[in-house]
This record gives structure tokens, C-alpha cells and sequence, in this order.
């Protein structure tokens, strides 16, 4: 949580300082080297639930910058466990009792 709250933190202030984009997203770096895509992207989520930040602007670049980085490829295949998708190969049971086709 520490982590989450120092990028949380570099957000804010980058984007308060003006910063977008990513001029944003190497601030943080800069600040966080360790962040990754997902850590920044789970401290902008942090940031737009925090009901003490209220400014439209701040809160815009920062949602932008979440959503950049949430379709990014990088982020989606960052090496962790995702439950395959299911409904892809049918089980075996569901197949059961249909009539085959020739």
C-alpha cells in the first residue's frame, strides 16, 4: 500500500504542477522508477475515489492517464495469472446430450 501511496501522490502533484500525458507518466517514473503501468494505473483509480480531490482538471488528466495505460498492451500482459476465459472451449458435460450433426 505504501507503493500505491507514493505514485498516488506523484500523480496529484504532477498533475497539479500541469503536467499531462506523458509528460505526467515520466513524472512518476521519475519519482516512482519502480511504478509500473498497473501500479500507476491502480493509484489513478486510488486517486479518482479520494473524495478530498476535487478539481475537474486534475482529475481529468489524471483519468486520462488511466485509461491510456489500462488499454495498453503492457498492461494487460504484465505476467499476471489472468483465469482463462471460459466460455472459449465448452466443457464436456455441456455437450453431453447434443444430438451430433453429420
Amino acid at each position: 500500500m505504501k507503493e500505491k501511496k507514493r505514485v498516488y501522490e506523484a500523480l496529484v502533484d504532477g498533475a497539479m504542477e500541469g503536467l499531462t500525458d506523458e509528460a505526467l507518466y515520466d513524472f512518476v517514473k521519475a519519482r516512482c522508477p519502480k511504478a509500473t503501468s498497473k501500479k500507476i494505473v491502480r493509484a489513478s483509480l486510488l486517486a479518482l475515489m479520494d473524495p478530498h480531490l476535487r478539481d475537474r482538471n486534475i482529475l481529468d488528466v489524471i483519468y486520462a492517464l488511466a485509461i491510456k495505460h489500462r488499454l495498453d498492451d503492457g498492461v494487460l500482459d504484465d505476467g499476471e495469472d489472468e483465469e482463462p476465459d471460459e466460455r472459449a472451449q465448452p466443457s464436456p458435460a455441456a455437450n453431453q446430450n447434443m444430438p451430433q450433426l453429420s
